[in-house]
Parts: C-alpha cells; structure tokens; sequence
C-alpha cells in the first residue's frame, strides 16, 4: 500500500504572526511548526504502515524552509519526502494551493491520500476535499478512526455528538481530525538519518496537468481586502455597585444580549 500524506508548515501563532503589504502571511519572518491535523494525518499512516505494511511519503508545498517539517516527519517514520517549492507559487489561496498539490501528486502512485482537516493559519478545511475534486477520487473527511480492508478504508467520521461509518475504494483521500490520535515522538536514531535524507524538490515544471492561471497569488480567486495581527477591544464599561445591584445589573445585561 502506497500512502501520501500532504503535511504543512504553519506559523506558531504564539510567537505572533506578521503580515506583506499585499495582506498574505510573512511566513519567511515567522516561527513555525508542523500542522497539528496534519500530524494526525501523518501519525494515522504511519500506524497503517506499522499494522498493514505500506509505504508513507510526505509531501508539502511552501518556502524551502519547510524541509523542517518534512525531516521531523521523517525522523517520525515516513519513507520519503517531496518539498514543491516555487516563487510562482507564492500567495496561494485553497484553490491555487489544491490545484499545485494535485498537480504534484499526479506524478506519484498512491492508494491513500491523507491530510488534516484543516490548517491553522487559515482554518477554511478546503484544501484537502478540493485536493480528490482535482483527482476525481472519494473523499471522507473528519476522520476519527480509520482501518483498512482489503481495497478498502473503513473510516469513523465526526459528526455532532455521534459519528457515520463510512467505506470507500481505495483510491481515495482522507482529512483527519488532530483528536483521531497521539503523534509519535521523533526517535534519535530517526533525526539522525532524517537530517542526512534527500529531500526531493519539486517546482512549477515537475506539475503535471495544470494551468498557470490557477497558480499562485495571480492564480487564487480569494483576494484579502485587509488584515490585522489583532483585533483591539474597547475599554469595556465599569460599574461599582453593591451586591445586589450586581446582580440585577448582570442579569439585566444577559437578558438584553439574549443569552437568556
């Protein structure tokens, strides 16, 4: 079983998060980490591979800085890794970025495609079903337990306060919830020979079947009509009043908003 993991470099919005001019992510100038679902997804193949036996290739596109998460992904058990890396591609919104990973994963063979549900720089959790649009495969996403048989994956999907049994045909593409498990650790030995791995780079030329207008900020149907690192409160209104009026006075305020 061959298995492609799509995994992404994303700010640490911790040590806080700057912006161009043009309102896209400075993410040259930020800290970073690898996706917290897409770590799931990563920890989801690698036990397939540890429970059926299969080969795990990690795959992102960004700055050629995040060979950090490729190689962390390595030192965690994945077989080979591809950076695709091009200044074409820069400021891509879910569509361009889709559409440049298809592109990429048309070269490949595989039978499970998995991604996380969602990034945390961008939240919109489009990449990955519009990932199986560009490659007319099934798509389960929300996954919170995933098995195989045969040709087939059988997955638990999120849903409410229950969750939908689903099974498809292999091909097929998985988005996974960062709740579907516990990441493993990096092994010593597995750093060690993550950091002397080659790292295949792909650019704008390796992208089979895809048209330049779909690439790259010129390429993304999304424009962002301003942005900010923080929203500022307002001072917000005081009161000094005894018990009682307290009381009245939060209640009368809930009431007002609805709340109760």
């Amino acid at each position: 079983m061959k298995i492609i993991v799509c995994i992404k470099q994303v700010p640490d919005t911790k040590g806080g998060v700057k912006f161009k001019p043009d309102g896209t992510l400075d993410r040259g100038a930020m800290l970073s980490i690898m996706n917290p679902d897409d770590k799931a997804g990563l920890e989801a193949a690698l036990t397939l591979k540890d429970k059926y036996g299969a080969e795990v290739t990690v795959l992102s596109m960004g700055l050629p800085k995040a060979e950090d998460v490729l190689r962390e992904a390595l030192a965690m058990g994945a077989d080979k890794a591809i950076l695709v890396t091009d200044r074409v591609l820069g400021g891509a919104d879910t569509w361009a970025t889709s559409t440049t990973i298809a592109g990429a994963i048309r070269n490949l063979d595989y039978d499970l495609i998995i991604t996380g549900r969602q990034a945390i720089d961008g939240d919109t959790a489009q990449v990955g079903p519009q990932i199986s649009e560009h490659l007319n495969i099934p798509v389960i996403s929300y996954a919170q337990k995933i098995e195989v048989e045969g040709d087939y994956v059988i997955v638990e999907r999120q849903f409410d306060d229950r969750y939908h049994v689903l099974k498809a045909k292999m091909p097929c593409l998985i988005t996974a919830l960062s709740e579907l498990n516990k990441p493993r650790y990096m092994t010593p030995g597995g750093i060690f020979d993550a950091y002397d791995a080659e790292i295949t780079q792909w650019g704008r030329a390796d992208l089979k079947d895809v048209d330049d207008s779909n690439l790259g900020l010129s390429g993304s149907p999304t424009k962002i009509a301003k942005a900010s690192d923080k929203v500022r409160k307002g001072a917000g209104e005081k009161v000094v009043l005894d018990a009682e009026e307290s009381v009245k006075y939060i209640m009368d305020k809930l009431n007002e908003k609805h709340i109760i």
